[in-house]
């Protein structure tokens, strides 16, 4: 299986950082927010990497270069300075992904969700990992009903979206090239029954702003501390 880390958004809640640097470099807890992600997908045999970038994008490619100090191969999937969104941004790498299923995570989070723990052939066109809702965030994204993931109605207590999932490339059938989100493609599929998921309560955060950098990397380094 192959893996495509999300780094081509712009940042802007994460301002002034993010106007000299692109917001997956950000460190915390002594490491970047990029590091940690690239760190776990090798750690169990996930070794082929596929980046998107966008703003700052070459701080990137500096940084991390074709992977092999990491134990990985790194390819990137530049989209220009003002970036493809989600579901572009994937379609655009597709050739460099294949033809199997393939996982995606946002590189703007932190998490020590056990990527070994995500199907390496979904039942249906995806597979995502939903968490408990953040403060930030109370009303959620998606239900899960029977391993099923699904649009909320009235009365459901929905469940946010993680930025972790396996898709099928044939999610992105009859696309076509230009800058679209991922959520569209996402409630197509689920109408068809076609999008499992799991419920994941381990660590997650949604690096979002530079308060919550702050406080991941307060967190981080006192458990390094012991």
């Amino acid at each position: 299986m192959k893996a495509m880390i999300l780094a081509a958004g712009r940042g802007e809640r994460m301002r002034p950082l993010t106007d000299h640097i692109p917001k997956p470099l950000l460190a915390a807890g002594g490491r970047c927010l990029i590091e940690y992600h690239i760190a776990a997908l090798v750690s169990v045999g996930i070794t082929g990497i596929v980046i998107n970038h966008a703003h700052l994008g070459a701080q990137i490619e500096a940084r991390l270069g074709d992977g092999s100090r990491y134990g990985a191969r790194i390819l990137y999937s530049p989209e220009g300075e003002t970036g493809l969104e989600t579901a572009g941004g994937i379609f655009k790498a597709l050739p460099l992904l294949g033809d199997a299923p393939f996982m995606v995570v946002n590189g703007d989070i932190w998490t020590d969700y056990p990527f070994q723990q995500l199907p390496r052939e979904p039942k249906g066109l995806a597979h995502l990992v939903l968490v408990n809702n953040p403060p930030h965030h109370p009303k959620g994204d998606f239900v899960l009903r029977e391993g099923k993931v699904a649009t909320p109605v009235e009365g459901d207590q929905a469940l946010t979206f993680s930025g972790i999932g396996v898709y099928r490339p044939e999610l992105f059938a009859g696309c076509e090239p230009g800058k679209f989100p991922l959520a569209p493609l996402l409630r197509k599929a689920m109408e068809t029954g076609q999008v499992s998921g799991e419920h994941y309560t381990g660590g997650w955060v949604d690096v979002g702003t530079p308060q919550r950098l702050r406080e991941l990397d307060e967190a981080l380094r006192d458990k390094r501390r012991g």
